[in-house]
């Protein structure tokens, strides 16, 4: 199994103005392929070079192998992440995951304020998520490279709250970023197919 890096699913200038394709190409070319080629010098010539890059992680937790794990999970919450954001986002949720929503927020505008919250009160960097906890929908924060895969949590969308995901277009202002995100990137449809998949894998 070959470890790659993936593809960006729209162009580097495709988010602006709301993230800048500057702050992409900084984040996408040197932090996650940083990621993904010091992950490929670690595994190579060991049993890890054969896995997928979930059974890494896994693996990786599992034999505290830490140097690995923080890189493997790194490279596949970067992959996400991108997934997690669109040109078109901020639309709203469609309505199985509306009604989830409301059914545990009481409506989209309670949960975007957890949300923030949850990325506001995350101290130095990490990542934001919501996640499918059995069968109900939660926020949940990882510091630094921890990532609810190989957990009972199932990831549906999330936000990456490290500096270098914003720096150079909100300095400071994470607060800014993160409502930016929420109001005119999250991609909604993304979200629903994990849904979806998630839902279509247990009733198999």
């Amino acid at each position: 199994m070959s470890i790659t890096l993936s593809n960006l699913p729209y162009d580097k200038n495709a988010l602006e103005p709301h993230v800048s394709a500057e702050t992409l190409s900084y984040h996408y070319d040197k932090h996650h392929r940083g990621y993904v080629d010091k992950l490929k010098m670690l595994i190579k010539d060991t049993p890890f070079e054969k896995l997928t890059l979930e059974e890494i992680i896994n693996k990786a937790r599992k034999e505290a192998r830490v140097d690995i794990l923080n890189n493997a999970a790194q490279a596949w919450n970067h992959a996400f992440f991108w997934e997690s954001m669109s040109p078109n986002g901020g639309t709203g949720p469609q309505a199985q995951i509306k009604a989830m929503i409301e059914f545990e927020y009481r409506d989209v505008d309670d949960f975007k304020r957890e949300f923030a919250e949850a990325a506001l009160s995350l101290f130095g960097s990490g990542w934001v998520w919501l996640v499918l906890d059995r069968t109900r929908l939660r926020i949940i924060t990882t510091g630094n490279a921890d990532s609810p895969v190989g957990t009972h949590l199932d990831p549906l969308l999330t936000l990456d709250v490290w500096e270098h995901a914003y720096y150079l277009d909100y300095r400071n202002e994470r607060k800014q970023y993160v409502e930016t995100f929420l109001d005119k990137l999250i991609n909604w449809t993304f979200a629903a197919s994990n849904l979806v998949d998630l839902g279509s894998s247990r009733a198999a």
